[in-house]
């Protein structure tokens, strides 16, 4: 197998500091992510509001909260999580660090929130591992 040389300006010139495609992939799937996190937490937070028999009910738990309460603080986290996925994209500066504490803060709140929706939390949890990782590893600002 041949191996060519890249051209000035390609994303395989060395020193040029051309975006990473794979980075850039990460980056643009963690705003994704990071947007799909926060309607699902919109939703979440709708459905605690609404009514209080969509989640399970839990006795004797140390983070025992009204759902109503969980609903609130989903639809906040996911209104939020959407705003910054969507700056994330956009190549906003803030965005970036801003993310990677947000997306911990909701690993947090999701690992917390586990026995209410144990699948839908690991989910969220998943997601929110993986916009840290991909936001941490480039250093490029816009990617769209």
């Amino acid at each position: 197998m041949a191996h060519t040389a890249p051209t000035p300006g390609t994303a395989g010139s060395a020193g040029q500091g051309d975006l990473n495609p794979w980075a850039a992939s990460g980056i643009v799937f963690a705003g994704v992510l990071l947007l799909v996190d926060g309607v699902l937490g919109v939703i979440k937070g709708i459905s605690g509001i609404a009514t209080d028999d969509v989640y399970a009910h839990v006795r004797n738990y140390t983070f025992k909260f009204d759902v109503t309460s969980w609903g609130w603080i989903h639809l906040v986290l996911g209104i939020v999580l959407a705003v910054v996925g969507w700056g994330i994209l956009k190549g906003a500066e803030w965005a970036r660090a801003t993310g990677v504490v947000l997306a911990a803060i909701s690993v947090i709140i999701n690992f917390v929130w586990l026995p209410y929706q144990p699948i839908w939390a690991i989910i969220s949890i998943a997601i929110d591992v993986f916009v840290i990782w991909a936001l941490c590893t480039e250093s490029s600002k816009a990617v769209i």
